[in-house]
C-alpha cells in the first residue's frame, strides 16, 4: 500500500507520513541535570565522554578515558547506561552517541532520558538527520560561543512513527550505514597507503645521498618576520598571510585582513617574497613550508623567507628535502618551547641538506612534480569519494527518519 502524506507544522520536516505523530523534543526526552566533583570517588574512576569523544554523524565513541585519566576537576553530568549523549556546543559538528555503560559526560554535552514512546537508537538517528541538525545549528548561532541551550533544544522537531516501524527504522539504518562505514573505512586505508607511498617517493630521493652543504648556503638569505602582530589598514592595500595556511608543502591564501604600509615594509625589510622563494613556518606547525605564490603576500607571523640563490638552488628541490625524513627529524630533535615547538634560524640555518647540480636539482624537482601529481591526484578523487558516501548516508538517514522512505516495504 503507498503511505499517504501530510504537510508538518514545523518549517523544519516538511511532508510527514499521514499515519506518524508529530512532536517537540520537550515532550519526549528529559535532560539530566545536576553536577558531581570529577576529582572524588567513585566518579573519578568512571569514563568521561566529552565532544571530542564522539565521531561526527556516525555517533562512534572513540576512546575510554577514565576522569582521572583525563585530569577533570570541573563539574561533570552522570550518564546512565542507554542515554543518548548530545555535544551542545556546536551541534554543526553533529555528535550525539548513545551511552554504553554508566559514564560521566562534559558539561558541553546532554544526557538526555527518552520517553518509552521511543526506541532509543532510532532517537540518535533522528537527532543526526538534517531537520533536527539544522534547528539546533541554526539555535546555536544566536550567541557567540556557538552552542544550543536547554530551552532552544526542547522547541527541536520531532517525529513519532509506532514503536515497531521505529524499531525498523533502526535495523535498516543501522545495517545500511554499517555498509557505508565499511566503505568509507576502505577508501580512508587507500588514502593512507597514498599517503605512505608518496613519503616514501620523496624520502627515497634523499634518503640514500649525505648532505653536502647548510641549508644557509642554498639561500641569499634567510628572514625571520618581526614579531608583532600586524596592524590592520582601512585601505586595504596589502593583504595578511596566516601561517595555518602552509600545510603539507601548500600554500592556501591567508585571512585577507588588510595590513598597514608599516607593516608591510617592516615584514618586507629585505624586499616582498619573490615567484621561487620559499616560506617556512618556525612553529605552529613547526616544520612546513611552501613555495612563495604568485600574489602579493606580508610574511605571517611565524613565517621565515627563504630567499634562494638561485645560481646554487632551485627553490621546489629545497622545498621537497625540507619534508625528506632526515631535514623533518632534525626539526623535531632541534626544536624547543614549553608548550609550541620552535625552530630557531641558527638551527634552520645550519640544517645539513643536499646540494647537487643545478641540472640534477631541476631533474629531481619535476619527478617528484610528475609523481606525487599522480599520488594527489587519486588521494582527491578518492577523497571526493569519501565526501559523496558520507553524503549519501546523512540522506539515508534523513530519509528514514522522516518516513521519505518506507523501510517495512525494504524488510518484507
Amino acid at each position: 500500500m503507498r503511505r499517504a502524506y501530510t504537510n508538518s507544522a514545523s518549517p523544519w520536516l516538511g511532508r510527514i507520513p499521514e499515519d506518524w505523530v508529530e512532536s517537540r523534543f520537550r515532550y519526549e526526552a528529559v535532560i539530566s541535570g545536576g553536577q558531581v566533583d570529577p576529582r572524588a570517588e567513585p566518579w573519578s574512576g568512571m569514563v568521561l565522554i566529552a565532544p571530542n569523544h564522539i565521531e561526527s554523524g556516525t555517533g562512534r565513541l572513540l576512546g575510554r578515558e577514565t576522569a582521572a585519566d583525563q585530569g577533570a576537576d570541573s563539574g561533570k553530568y552522570v550518564a546512565t547506561a542507554g542515554q543518548i549523549l548530545y555535544s551542545k556546543i556546536r551541534p554543526a559538528l553533529n555528535k550525539a552517541a548513545i551511552a554504553v555503560e554508566d559514564c560521566l559526560c562534559s558539561a558541553d554535552m546532554y544526557a538526555i532520558s527518552l520517553s518509552d514512546r521511543l526506541d532509543t537508537r532510532f532517537a540518535r538517528y533522528f537527532m543526526s538527520a538534517k531537520p533536527f541538525h539544522d534547528f539546533a545549528t541554526a539555535m546555536s548561532m544566536r550567541v557567540k560561543m556557538p552552542k544550543v541551550n536547554r530551552e532552544e533544544l526542547a522547541d527541536g522537531p520531532w517525529l513519532l512513527p509506532q514503536l515497531p516501524e521505529q524499531r525498523a527504522i533502526a535495523n535498516y539504518l543501522d545495517r545500511e550505514t554499517a555498509r557505508i562505514d565499511t566503505l568509507i573505512e576502505e577508501q580512508q586505508r587507500l588514502i593512507e597507503i597514498l599517503r605512505e607511498r608518496r613519503h616514501s617517493l620523496v624520502d627515497g630521493v634523499f634518503d640514500t645521498q649525505p648532505p653536502n652543504t647548510r641549508l644557509q648556503n642554498a639561500c641569499t638569505d634567510v628572514v625571520d618576520c618581526p614579531h608583532t602582530t600586524p596592524e590592520v589598514a582601512d585601505d586595504g592595500a596589502y593583504e595578511a598571510v596566516r601561517t595555518a595556511s602552509v600545510r603539507n608543502g601548500k600554500f592556501r591564501s591567508g585571512n585577507g585582513l588588510p595590513v598597514s604600509a608599516e607593516t608591510w615594509e617592516a615584514r618586507n625589510a629585505g624586499g616582498a617574497p619573490s615567484v621561487g622563494d620559499v616560506l617556512f613556518t618556525r612553529e605552529a606547525p613547526a616544520g612546513e613550508a611552501c613555495m612563495v605564490p604568485n600574489e602579493q603576500i606580508c610574511l605571517g607571523q611565524r613565517m621565515v623567507l627563504l630567499r634562494i640563490d638561485n645560481a646554487v638552488c632551485v627553490g621546489e628541490f629545497l622545498l621537497w628535502q625540507i619534508y625528506s625524513d632526515r631535514v623533518q627529524d632534525h626539526f623535531l630533535l632541534s626544536a624547543n618551547g614549553s608548550t609550541v615547538a620552535n625552530i630557531r634560524l641558527p638551527i634552520l640555518r645550519t640544517t645539513s641538506i643536499w646540494l647537487p647540480s643545478i641540472e640534477e636539482q631541476r631533474r629531481i624537482a619535476a619527478y617528484l612534480n610528475e609523481q606525487t601529481a599522480k599520488i594527489d591526484a587519486l588521494i582527491e578523487e578518492t577523497e571526493r569519494f569519501i565526501e559523496l558516501a558520507r553524503e549519501r548516508r546523512g540522506a539515508l538517514i534523513t530519509a528514514a527518519v522522516t518516513g521519505q522512505i518506507d523501510v517495512r516495504e525494504m524488510a518484507a
